[in-house]
């Protein structure tokens, strides 16, 4: 199929790359800093579509290795898709996770993917598309963190912390009152850093980035099975979001 085709030239990945180029021209893209966030991509497969897998995992991929629905149970229409909620009050529904970082200028997506749904992937990915954007640890100079990476409190984990700092990254992420449960992982010159304040309050934007996509276009329920064309429309839809946000910041002719 053409749509086929499409994904495999890459075609989103490299229409997001080329509007970046276009925004970086008109000096709309700043390096510092950037705030990542998800957001559930409810799946079309439909809740009746999940089995118990067969056989079951020996570890789930919860809490200490505790076993969730997404561990057991496995959709005979779109295997990839887990059942997934982000909290407690929510319903868990078939879903991938969109991933979007921006840049908090203006609020252009820089990076984004679609990942399947789990407690970690929000942040794996947020690592990884570091590392597309250059800051793999060993590329990146021993020196002074270069930029810096707002997100919210499930961001708040030791290793991520601890990732970001050997990219040279430095942590603008939210942390809770701390206890003996939820320690907090900021060293106190991370939390006093003077740019701390202004990325929690530029946080917010990249929520409007999702909002925007579910509100107007297909992203409020997937149309298509499988991780890759969900990662594919992902990023097809960043891009086009990246140019209805650049039609309005460059000043007309």
């Amino acid at each position: 199929m053409r749509r086929d085709r499409l994904m495999e030239g890459e075609v989103a990945q490299r229409l997001l790359g080329a509007v970046m180029e276009q925004a970086r021209s008109q000096q709309l893209l700043s390096e510092e800093p950037f705030t990542v966030d998800g957001t559930i991509l409810e799946a079309g497969a439909s809740r009746n579509s999940f089995v118990p897998k067969d056989p079951p995992p020996a570890v789930g991929t919860g809490a200490r290795g505790s076993k969730c629905l997404r561990d057991t149970q496995e959709s005979k229409t779109d295997p990839p898709a887990r059942l997934y909620k982000k909290n407690a009050a929510s319903e868990a529904k078939p879903s991938y996770l969109g991933q979007g970082m921006i840049e908090n200028r203006n609020g252009l997506v820089v990076a984004a993917c679609a990942t399947q749904s789990s407690t970690t992937a929000e942040r794996e990915a947020a690592l990884a598309m570091l590392d597309e954007m250059g800051q793999r640890p060993e590329k990146v100079p021993r020196a002074e963190p270069r930029i810096a990476l707002g997100a919210d409190q499930l961001y708040r984990e030791r290793k991520f912390i601890e990732g970001l700092r050997r990219r040279r990254v430095a942590p603008h992420v939210a942390e809770y009152q701390p206890s003996a449960k939820w320690p907090n992982f900021l060293s106190e010159a991370e939390r006093t850093d003077p740019g701390f304040a202004v990325s929690r309050k530029k946080r917010k934007r990249v929520e409007r980035v999702f909002g925007w996509g579910k509100l107007n276009s297909l992203m409020r329920k997937l149309k298509w099975h499988g991780l890759r064309r969900a990662d594919w429309f992902f990023r097809l839809l960043t891009a086009a979001h990246n140019l209805a946000r650049m039609a309005k910041l460059i000043p007309a002719p």
